[in-house]
């Protein structure tokens, strides 16, 4: 459809009064309020969309700009994203935070009151979905003409809340209110197939065609979210898929009375983009995982591809326009669904459609967790996308065929690499499909990077010489300091004299000639403790925590899991109450505080939570204790909690068993604030510890070598145990009850796994390092100068590990695709 009239596009104006004269406007002809009925929720959705407003222009001369150079474009696939509340973070990229502070403020409203109006958007759970979007905001930074595939989840993966110290999970409606940021593209939308089946047919040249009928559709409708770089006039656009039925009312059905079955077509559809990471313990949680992975990347790639054709003649150069980046194996099945769009509807041969696939697709692997690599029954695919199946068979074929021409004989690694698991109840590994149908494969980390090459795909990287590579992680800068952290981040753009390195961090290393100055350490320190009783208030005012701001802020935020070894954490602690209760008075008070969701499926995790909880119960309770050691769960971690915490902290938590984990994000985001980190060399911790300097970071604990040494020699924990009576009392107390007094053999099973021959997260191996690290940091931070002098070199040296840097490396040696920035 065109219009016979050009859309004039206005510059809005970017000072305050032009800005409080759209905020006016959207409150009387949008919002329809007047002076006197105007409600805080009104005025952010008001402000909100004056920031859109100012993004629509810029968003609009991006995607034309993009459009007529005919640039490559990075198409971005992942099944989560955690961008945090985008209020405060669009008006700092568009360079417009002050004037809108005083536009508000004309108004009689303070701007901080409305950022805290506005919901976290639920489309994501971890590091995952945060990376995801830090990526997303430095693509449009750096002037990258990028999109973001995903989900529109109507209730994210759950709210958290703790009812006698257990979690419990709730729906996460951070839609009730509606959001002022996506744009909904109700005419876009494309049809997604479910069951069915697949029928031959010949064609009149005597062609073979597949036709895949009597299915059960959907449509997925787009919604957009802008992007906006910082202050580069770049928008890009993150694409959320929402499923609605192709027939949303049986009018027959109801007329009949049948009222349930009315309806049933519009719950099937509805329930796709419901929530994130359904329960898939049982077999109805695993199908509607799976129906949402091939959901989202069908919708995508049916949009990439339409727009493609729409702006030049032929498919076979779409490796040259654009490049498919599969974030983990979720969008795995992008490799399968590409070639049913080039086969089924294309109509090219084989070898032609195979050919333009694996040169589309880069795969991020993001996990050493054997049982995280997805895999699927084949009898479920078989029923829900049998025309993948058969293509993902094809494939599978065709490699397999491969690997015995060139190692015949070789049943291991034909093993090892077939993509469909040769076996009655076989398995569909998506990993695997995913490194062969990519021309790049890449973990996140160096250390990581390196046991994908050794350990996991040792087959692989010697089957497809030079596809494996490295892109350690990054954070950006924008929302974990410069937004988050105002007060260090004024102290930064003064030293570096400009705010050059908000899209420069190398420039933060500037910091360093000032470290051993005690004025400036002064200052700096003024900066910590004002995050610190920002914090203690917060917590205060939200949950009832009373925090000790002269205390050590000793912090633990991430996603519950065994390998991320909260419960070493918790060891600690226990230590630390017995010596307080025994007359050993540390020299200086401690803050514990922990934060992160537990899969809702996950028992044993979830058990660590409530553990968590007891002894916080306890140790808070004991007016004796609570002067020394204090101890806070807090609930419903999420991205604008984490931005309160992070620039709090005195000590970060990064103890993972060493080989677990394939980086981690949060301990770039701690070290970048100032904190001192405490950890094993696991992930990224190898390469902060490489840039901040041993000395300025507190490493402990098993290598990852010495883990698999230590298991191959027969790991006995119940040894260590038996032959140390502060571990056997720690362990002990937990067991027998004194956290759970009214229940006494409550964590007892908590305690028998940790004793288990073969524990596979090697606690108490690593339990007596921990200590001795953790007594290391305690006599740090008596000394306050030192202290401070580590945690200024510590923000000083992160340059490397912000998101733009990590984006760039991507650019060049993935994506070809050039910076516009530089």
């Amino acid at each position: 459809m065109t219009l016979d009239a050009k859309i004039p596009h206005h510059e809005l104006g970017m000072d305050s009064a032009s800005i409080r004269e759209s905020i006016l406007d959207h409150l009387e002809h949008v919002r329809i309020r007047d002076q006197h009925s105007v409600t805080e929720l009104d005025l952010f959705h008001a402000v909100a969309h004056a920031a859109r407003a100012r993004m629509a222009d810029r968003w609009h001369h991006t995607r034309q700009r993009q459009w007529e150079s005919g640039a490559k474009r990075v198409y971005y696939l992942s099944m989560e994203y955690l961008p945090g509340r985008l209020l405060r973070d669009g008006l700092y990229n568009l360079g417009i935070l002050e004037e809108t502070r005083a536009a508000v403020s004309e108004l009689g409203h303070d701007l901080d009151a409305l950022f805290e109006a506005e919901e976290d958007p639920a489309l994501g759970n971890g590091g995952l979905g945060r990376l995801a979007s830090c990526f997303m905001d430095s693509m449009a930074t750096l002037g990258i003409p990028g999109v973001g595939y995903g989900i529109r989840y109507d209730y994210g993966i759950f709210r958290q809340e703790l009812v006698n110290g257990r979690q419990i999970e709730k729906p996460d409606n951070w839609l009730v209110h509606g959001t002022p940021w996506e744009v909904p593209r109700t005419s876009l939308r494309f049809t997604v197939r479910y069951n069915g089946r697949v029928e031959p047919r010949t064609d009149t040249q005597g062609r073979t065609h597949f036709e895949w009928l009597d299915t059960d559709d959907v449509y997925a409708v787009a919604h957009d979210i802008p992007v906006p770089g910082f202050e580069n006039g770049a928008v890009n656009t993150l694409r959320l898929w929402k499923a609605v039925p192709v027939d949303e009312f049986d009018l027959d059905a109801f007329n009949a009375g049948d009222h349930d079955r009315s309806v049933v077509q519009r719950g099937f559809a509805e329930n796709i983009s419901r929530i994130l990471y359904p329960n898939d313990a049982g077999p109805p949680g695993k199908e509607l995982r799976l129906r949402q992975e091939y959901f989202f990347v069908s919708a995508s790639l049916q949009d990439a591809v339409q727009r493609h054709m729409s702006r030049f003649e032929s498919l076979d150069d779409l490796p040259d326009r654009a490049v498919f980046q599969l974030n983990d194996t979720h969008p795995a099945l992008a490799v399968a669904e590409m070639m049913r769009i080039l086969i089924d509807e294309q109509l090219m041969d084989w070898g032609r459609a195979w050919s333009i696939t694996k040169r589309c697709f880069a795969y991020t692997n993001h996990t050493l967790l054997p049982e995280a690599l997805e895999t699927w029954p084949v009898h479920l695919l078989d029923r829900l996308l049998p025309r993948q199946l058969d293509l993902i068979r094809e494939i599978d074929r065709r490699l397999c065929d491969e690997i015995r021409r060139n190692h015949p004989n070789d049943d291991a690694r034909l093993k090892k690499m077939a993509i469909v698991e040769q076996r009655p109840q076989g398995e569909v590994r998506m990993a695997n499909l995913s490194i062969a149908g990519s021309f790049s494969v890449n973990g996140v980390s160096a250390l990581h990077s390196q046991l994908l090459r050794e350990r996991m795909f040792p087959e692989f990287d010697a089957f497809y010489p030079g596809r494996f590579r490295n892109k350690t992680n990054g954070v950006t800068p924008r929302r974990w300091l410069l937004e988050c952290n105002p007060g260090l981040s004024a102290l930064i753009t003064e030293v570096v004299g400009s705010h050059a390195w908000v899209t420069d961090l190398e420039k933060v290393r500037a910091l360093e000639a000032h470290a051993e100055d005690a004025a400036f350490q002064e200052r700096w320190r003024a900066i910590e403790r004002e995050n610190k009783l920002r914090l203690a208030k917060h917590l205060e005012a939200l949950h009832g925590f009373r925090l000790d701001p002269d205390s050590i802020f000793d912090i633990q935020i991430k996603r519950i899991h065994e390998y991320k070894r909260q419960l070493l954490n918790v060891l600690h602690v226990v230590k630390r109450y017995q010596e307080i209760k025994a007359g050993q008075a540390p020299k200086v008070p401690r803050t514990v505080i922990f934060g992160g969701k537990a899969a809702s499926g996950y028992v044993r995790a979830k058990e660590i939570i409530h553990l968590i909880n007891a002894v916080a119960r306890v140790v808070n309770a004991d007016p004796e204790v609570r002067k020394h050691l204090r101890v806070f769960y807090v609930p419903n971690y999420r991205v604008s909690m984490a931005e309160r915490l992070i620039p709090a902290a005195d000590l970060s938590e990064q103890i993972s068993c060493a080989g677990q984990e394939a980086s981690g994000t949060g301990n770039m985001k701690f070290a970048m604030n100032g904190a001192l980190t405490i950890g094993t060399l696991d992930g990224a911790n190898v390469e902060i510890k490489d840039a901040v300097g041993a000395e300025n970071i507190f490493i402990f604990g098993l290598t990852t070598d010495e883990v698999v040494k230590t298991h191959a020699e027969g790991y006995r924990p119940r040894a260590i145990y038996e032959s140390d009576e502060s571990i056997a009392a720690v362990v002990d107390a937990i067991a027998k009850g004194a956290f759970s007094p009214e229940h006494p053999h409550t964590f007892a099973p908590l305690m028998d796994a940790l004793l288990a021959d073969g524990e596979r997260y090697v606690h108490l191996a690593d339990f007596r390092s921990y200590l001795d690290a953790q007594r290391a940091v305690e006599e740090t931070y008596v000394d306050r100068p030192n202290w401070t002098r580590q945690s200024i070199l510590n923000s000083a040296r992160m340059g490397r590990f912000s998101s733009d840097e990590t984006i760039r490396d991507y650019a060049k040696d993935i994506w070809g695709v050039p910076v516009s920035r530089d």
